[in-house]
């Protein structure tokens, strides 16, 4: 079973009709997902890649049903793209855009939460969520790994895609790319809560990096809520201190934010944790194969 992105998810693009947004709609469609539009108030009326482009998702939604949302804008225009999806009430927008400005984010994030959290925010600066064999929204690869009983969440989106691939073999049931930006819609904590109440996922890999201490907090959530089995790996052992390495959000300030620190706390309430993706899927695979 799916969280969030399932076989029945419709999914409409915001910049359907960008170099970006028609690559990977064609790439989303290859891959099974139920692509119903795209959206871009220009282009209006015009039918691309075989699919209505509407003005609007709120009127995109009202012709075609759709519950999701990826969103392939340029930075400056992102804020305006995911407001408009909150204010239609669509359950679901990936934002997959990358150097979207810092208050914009957390502007639309506050907006978000005024008007009741109706819709849930993955990214930005994401690969997005892949439910494999099911659905797929965003830029993960589809043909990578198989369904299966793992559960991943994941800031970086490379590392995403290795740890899918070392544990093809035992598949995945949902993988979620939350990004690595300093502001993010969807954390760490919400995929373990909801990989925690999903009956057939079995086991979660969590892969976080240097900077800030969201894996501190997932660990804390970890020890009073999630009883499957977790496995993480921490990116970033070799980081020098006061450099940004990959994501605006991965930056270490003193003992604050190391990959020690964030896998001291994960190794304390019981989170096995890999020095390497290989090791951490090698601890993974003994894992699934003793239950």
């Amino acid at each position: 079973m799916a969280i969030w992105l399932t076989e029945n998810s419709k999914i409409i693009v915001q910049g359907m009709t960008g170099s970006e947004g028609t690559k990977h709609t064609r790439r989303m469609l290859a891959a099974g997902a139920k692509v119903v539009g795209g959206v871009n108030a220009r282009k209006a009326g015009i039918i691309h890649e075989g699919l209505p482009v509407f003005g609007t998702v709120k009127e995109a939604m009202a012709e075609t049903g759709a519950d999701v949302s990826v969103v392939f804008v340029p930075p400056a225009a992102t804020k305006a793209a995911v407001m408009e999806a909150i204010d239609a009430e669509i359950p679901l927008c990936v934002v997959i855009t990358e150097g979207v400005p810092v208050h914009d984010t957390t502007e639309f994030w506050a907006y978000a939460v005024s008007k009741g959290n109706k819709t849930r925010i993955i990214g930005p600066n994401c690969p997005g969520i892949a439910s494999p064999g099911k659905s797929n929204a965003g830029i993960i690869p589809a043909d990578i790994t198989n369904p299966g009983p793992i559960g991943l969440v994941s800031k970086s989106g490379t590392l995403t895609y290795q740890l899918m691939y070392e544990l093809r073999d035992i598949g995945f049931s949902t993988c979620v790319g939350i990004g690595g930006d300093p502001v993010i819609g969807t954390t760490h904590i919400d995929a373990l809560k909801a990989f925690q109440e999903d009956p057939e996922t079995e086991a979660i890999v969590l892969i976080g990096e240097i900077g800030g201490d969201a894996e501190e907090r997932a660990a804390a959530f970890i020890e009073k809520h999630v009883t499957k089995p977790v496995v993480g790996y921490v990116a970033g052992f070799t980081a020098p201190e006061g450099k940004t390495m990959g994501h605006a959000g991965a930056i270490i300030s003193g003992s604050s934010g190391t990959a020690q620190a964030k896998k001291e706390a994960l190794e304390k309430v019981g989170v096995r944790v890999g020095r390497t993706p290989s090791e951490t899927a090698r601890i993974m695979r003994e894992i699934i194969k003793s239950r």
